[in-house]
């Protein structure tokens, strides 16, 4: 018979499964300290590090966007992912507030280099940038001056980003992945195909019926599938109950 422990429940909105969480602090080389928390699979060595990067903080991105909380929520323990999320420069949380204040996608660039440094120090492996619209912008400008091992770009606006920035991955080795609301509010697909011409090598994924913001059960889960089957494809399909079904329950 099953106890009230072992009933497996719908993985859904506020949801958190099992992983070791620990609050962080990220130090740029320009004196700043920043706040975050690191999201590792419980009694397993992570297979790979998404590097998260938020939505624009002056329109009320942060740590805690919900793609990204999500992100941490579930995939340590569902893809054996971890997870590495903070606030830019000036950007506040329930986890705190980030020395500084917002740098237009310029002085984040010292961010960028602060969360890698982190993910060295702690010899964490293969660390993918999972950028979601501001934080696209993050990845598509810094990425490539850092070993990564590939791109996630959720809802690029590419408002920041040069063509000439965009070229630059034409001539790396790592896999890029646009994935394109069908209804975003800066980057439709056809524009991002005239936009990302200059790139072939991004790949594109445009998703039906999607928005900028990926509000819902649906569009999270859509969003979660695809940074898992560019990071860690093995762990698909994602299990939308806890305990997974196939670990079996009497």
């Amino acid at each position: 018979m099953s106890t009230p422990e072992s009933t497996p429940f719908e993985i859904r909105a506020s949801v958190e499964l099992p992983a070791i969480r620990e609050e962080v602090r990220l130090h740029t080389a320009d004196g700043l300290t920043l706040v975050g928390e690191l999201a590792t699979p419980v009694g397993v060595a992570p297979v790979a590090t998404l590097v998260t990067l938020h939505p624009l903080p002056t329109a009320g991105g942060f740590m805690d966007s919900h793609i990204i909380r999500k992100a941490a929520a579930r995939l340590p323990a569902l893809a054996d992912l971890a997870v590495l999320r903070f606030n830019t420069r000036g950007t506040t949380s329930p986890r705190g507030t980030s020395d500084g204040s917002f740098g237009e996608g310029v002085a984040e660039r010292e961010d960028v280099a602060a969360a890698m440094a982190f993910v060295a120090q702690r010899g964490l492996p293969d660390p993918w940038l999972v950028g979601w619209s501001f934080g696209t912008e993050l990845a598509l400008k810094y990425g490539l001056e850092h070993d990564i091992a590939g791109a996630v770009l959720l809802s690029p606006p590419l408002h920041r980003t040069s063509v000439e920035e965009l070229r630059r991955w034409n001539d790396v080795s790592v896999p890029v992945i646009a994935v394109i609301p069908e209804f975003d509010d800066y980057l439709r697909p056809d524009a991002a195909a005239e936009r990302f011409a200059v790139t072939p090598r991004i790949a594109r994924v445009d998703v039906e019926g999607g928005r900028h913001l990926w509000v819902g059960e649906t569009q999270t889960r859509r969003v979660l599938d695809e940074i898992v089957a560019a990071v860690n494809p093995s762990a698909l399909p994602l299990p939308t109950t806890w305990p997974p079904a196939s670990q079996g329950h009497a």
